[in-house]
């Protein structure tokens, strides 16, 4: 489903991702983890298209990701959450959802100028109601995203991505800000969503448990490298990346912390 090939990408001195190389298979939940400044966003931001990489390859279901424009990578059935909300906090739950679906209702979308058709109309709400159900956020659909509970934002987030109808779904930190409670029950969710959607996934994140519980397979970024790809049960007792997440030395620890917040 997607081939990530000897990628790099460079900000002024820095190497933000120095070739990594990994195959996500369709169907597998593939965790992307490493160390603050690793690359880990870098590496989203290059299959979103919104950063090109100076050299390798990047393929998605048969399309060479580099060759098309940031605006072609939801058509191609690829969809992604951010760590920092992307929400537009004065538009009702609902309405942000429904801006998630933009290229994925069916026929014409737009009528002389004058908005929606209402055959995409139909189609589009009756889509945003079940997954809005789905996530348990039926009671606050009509509600303002801003003042909700960040948890509730996260799910809502979610639902937005759901509503691309993607092949591919990338998550940058579901979890992060997330009681230990709602991490299980996220988990659960993802699992659930996979089968139920179809779902490819890649997700990047720093709650060890759940991309440990999840994961069909593990990849590893340190300092922009690639350490480590394998089973979970592998990749926690690979050396390089308990030296990664401990702190111990590694073949770039020479690198300053600030070289690492500009390279993320």
């Amino acid at each position: 489903m997607l081939s990530v090939k000897d990628v790099v990408v460079r900000f002024g001195g820095v190497d933000a991702l120095d070739g990594p190389s990994f195959e996500v298979a369709a169907g597998e939940i593939c965790g992307l983890i490493g160390p603050n400044g690793a690359g880990k966003t870098t590496l989203f931001n290059c299959i979103s298209r919104l950063v090109t990489p100076q050299e390798g390859a990047l393929a998605f279901d048969g399309e060479d990701l580099l060759a098309c424009a940031p605006h072609e990578i939801a058509p191609l059935g690829i969809a992604r959450t951010f760590q920092n909300l992307g929400l537009a906090h004065s538009l009702s739950v609902r309405e942000n959802v429904m801006l998630g679906a933009h290229h994925a209702c069916r026929g014409s979308f737009w009528v002389a100028g004058l908005g929606l058709n209402r055959r995409a109309e139909r189609e589009l709400r009756e889509r945003t109601d079940s997954i809005l159900a789905r996530l348990d956020l039926t009671d606050v659909a009509d509600r303002p995203a801003i003042g909700l509970p960040y948890g509730t934002l996260k799910r809502v987030e979610l639902a937005r991505g759901l509503c691309e109808r993607p092949k591919l779904l990338l998550l940058d930190e579901p979890a992060g800000g997330l009681s230990h409670g709602e991490v299980d029950e996220l988990a659960d969710t993802l699992l659930a969503l996979r089968d139920e959607f179809d779902l490819t996934i890649l997700l990047v994140e720093h709650a060890m448990g759940m991309v440990m519980r999840i994961s069909d397979h593990v990849v590893v970024l340190d300092f922009g490298r690639e350490i480590a790809d394998g089973r979970p049960d592998e990749v926690q007792e690979d050396e390089r990346v308990i030296e990664a997440y401990l702190g111990a030395p590694s073949a770039g620890a020479a690198r300053s912390g600030d070289e690492r917040s500009e390279a993320e």
